[in-house]
C-alpha cells in the first residue's frame, strides 16, 4: 500500500518559518542602518552593501524557496495520487538547499560575491545549486510521470514551468570563468552582461516569485475555501499567456542605459502585455471564493491567501506602469522601486506563503488545525498593516526623490542637492522600519503558533496515496 512522503514537506515547511525570520531580521537591520549608519560598527561584514545581498538571498531563496519546495512536493503528490518519485533525491534537495543557504550566510557577509543581483553566490555554490535543482526537477517530473490519473492539475503546470525556467536562467546567467575558489568573472561583457543579468533578474521574479507561487495559489485557495477554481479554462490561458510573455520583460530594468533602444522598447511592450494574464490570474483566484465569501469572517488562513492576491494584482499593475519609459525616468533608482519590490515580496509572496503554511502544517503533522486561530488572525492584521506602512512610505519617498532629482531652476541648475533629497527621505525610512518590524513580529507569532501546533505530534506517513481528502 503506497503512502505519501510528508517528511520532506514537513522539513521544508518548518524551515520556511525559520528562514523567514532570519531573512526578515536582516532586512529590518539594514533598514535601520539606513537611518543609523553607525549600527555597522565599522565592521565590513555588517556593512549595508554586504548584508543587503544576504537579505535578498535569505528571503527569496531561503524563505520563498523553502515554501515552494514544501508546497510543490505536497501538491504534486496529492494531485497525482502517488508518492514522490525518489525519497532519497527529495532528502538531498532539502539538505543540499539548506547547505546552499548556510554557505550564502557565510560568504556574502565576507564579501565573496559575483556582484550579480540575485545571483551573487560564487561558482562552487552555483554548482551545488545546479545539482540540487536537477534533483528537484527529477523528483517533481518523475512524480508526474508515475501519476495514477491522466489529468495534470494546473498548479503542477505552474510549478513545472518555474522549475524548468529557473534551471535555464541559472545556468546561463551564472556562466563564469573561475579564477580562484572564491572568485570568478562572468563570461559575458559590458551591455551583454547587463542584458543577460536582467533577463535572469526579472525572470527570477517572474518565475521563482510569480509562477511558483501561482501554483501555490491554484491549489490552496480552492482547497481552503472548498470551492472549485472559478474558471479552469482561464487558469490554462493564464498559464500559457504568462510564461510566453514574462521572458521578454527584463530590459525594462535597463531603460536609459547603454542597452540598444529597441531592446528597451521590447521590454516595455512585453511588460505592458503582462498586465492581462496577471490580472486574469488574480481575478480567477479571487472569484474562486464566489459563494464562500462568508468564510473570510471566520478563516484567517483564507484572509492571507485572498489579500495576497490583491497585492499580486496591485504589483502586476504597478510593474508594467513603471516599465513605461516616461514613468521609469521618474521612478528608477528611487525608493519607489523598493516599494514596488516589497509590495510583491511581502504583500504577494510572503502572505500567500504564510497562508499556505498555516493550511499545510496541520495537514502534514496530523493536526485538526493550528494551535491558535486567534494568533493566525492577529498575525494577518499585523502583517497587512506592516506591508501597507512599508510600501506607502517607499512610494511617497520614491516619487519625492524622483521629483527632487529632476527639479531645475530657471537657469538650468539643479534646485536640490543630493544631500537635501536624502534629508527629506529620512522620515519615510522610519515608517519603513516600523512596517518591517511589524511584519517581522508577525513571523515570531507564527513561529510560536507553529511550535505549539507541532509539539508532541505523532508523525507518521500512513496516509494512503488516493484522491485528495
Amino acid at each position: 500500500m503506497e503512502t505519501y512522503n510528508y517528511k520532506v514537506v514537513r522539513q521544508f515547511a518548518i524551515m520556511t518559518v525559520v528562514w523567514g525570520i532570519v531573512g526578515m531580521t536582516v532586512g529590518v537591520f539594514i533598514a535601520a542602518e539606513l537611518i543609523w549608519p553607525q549600527l555597522s560598527l565599522d565592521l565590513p561584514w555588517l556593512a549595508y552593501g554586504r548584508l543587503r545581498a544576504l537579505h535578498t538571498n535569505a528571503v527569496v531563496f531561503a524563505f520563498g524557496g523553502s515554501a515552494l519546495f514544501a508546497t510543490s512536493y505536497y501538491v504534486v503528490q496529492r494531485t497525482c495520487h502517488t508518492r514522490l518519485f525518489s525519497d532519497g533525491l527529495a532528502a538531498f534537495t532539502f539538505w543540499g538547499w539548506t547547505l546552499v543557504i548556510l554557505l550564502a550566510a557565510i560568504t556574502l557577509p565576507l564579501g565573496i560575491t559575483s556582484s550579480k543581483e540575485y545571483a551573487e553566490l560564487e561558482w562552487p555554490i552555483d554548482i551545488l545549486i545546479t545539482l540540487v535543482w536537477v534533483s528537484y526537477a527529477v523528483v517533481f517530473f518523475g512524480t508526474i510521470m508515475k501519476r495514477k490519473i491522466k489529468h495534470i492539475y494546473v498548479a503542477n503546470w505552474f510549478y513545472g514551468a518555474f522549475i524548468l525556467t529557473i534551471a535555464v536562467l541559472h545556468l546561463f546567467n551564472s556562466a563564469a570563468l573561475p579564477v580562484t575558489l572564491t572568485k570568478s568573472y562572468s563570461v559575458y561583457h559590458g551591455a551583454i552582461d547587463a542584458m543577460v543579468q536582467w533577463w535572469y533578474g526579472h525572470n527570477a521574479v517572474g518565475f521563482f516569485l510569480t509562477a511558483g507561487f501561482l501554483g501555490m495559489m491554484y491549489y490552496f485557495i480552492p482547497k481552503v475555501s472548498q470551492r472549485p477554481v472559478f474558471s479552469y479554462r482561464l487558469s490554462v490561458v493564464h498559464f500559457w499567456a504568462l510564461i510566453s510573455t514574462y521572458m521578454w520583460a527584463g530590459p525594462h530594468h535597463l531603460h536609459y542605459t547603454a542597452l540598444p533602444d529597441w531592446t528597451q522598447s521590447v521590454g516595455m511592450v512585453f511588460s505592458l502585455i503582462l498586465l492581462a494574464p496577471s490580472w486574469g490570474g488574480m481575478i480567477n483566484g479571487i472569484m474562486t471564493l464566489s459563494g464562500a465569501w462568508h468564510k473570510l469572517r471566520t478563516d484567517p488562513v483564507l484572509k492571507f491567501l485572498v489579500v495576497s492576491l490583491s497585492f499580486y494584482g496591485m504589483s502586476t499593475f504597478e510593474g508594467p506602469m513603471m516599465a513605461i519609459k516616461t514613468v521609469n525616468a521618474l521612478s528608477h533608482y528611487t525608493d519607489w522601486t523598493v516599494g514596488h519590490v516589497h509590495s510583491g515580496a511581502l504583500g504577494w509572496v510572503a502572505l500567500v506563503s504564510i497562508g499556505s503554511m498555516y493550511a499545510l502544517i496541520p495537514w502534514v503533522f496530523n493536526k485538526d488545525g493550528m494551535y491558535s486561530t486567534k494568533l493566525v488572525d492577529t498575525h494577518f492584521w499585523i502583517a497587512t498593516i506592516g506591508v501597507v506602512l512599508y510600501i506607502t512610505a517607499m512610494w511617497i519617498s520614491g516619487v519625492m526623490q524622483g521629483l527632487m532629482w529632476r527639479a531645475v531652476n530657471a537657469d538650468g541648475t539643479l534646485t536640490y542637492s543630493f544631500i537635501e533629497s536624502l534629508e527629506a527621505t529620512y522620515p519615510f525610512y522610519f515608517v519603513r522600519l516600523l512596517g518591517g518590524l511589524l511584519f517581522l513580529s508577525g513571523m515570531f507569532l507564527m513561529a510560536y503558533n507553529v511550535y505549539k501546533t507541532v509539539a508532541g505530534s505523532t508523525i507518521t506517513d500512513t496516509e494512503v496515496a488516493q484522491p485528495a481528502h
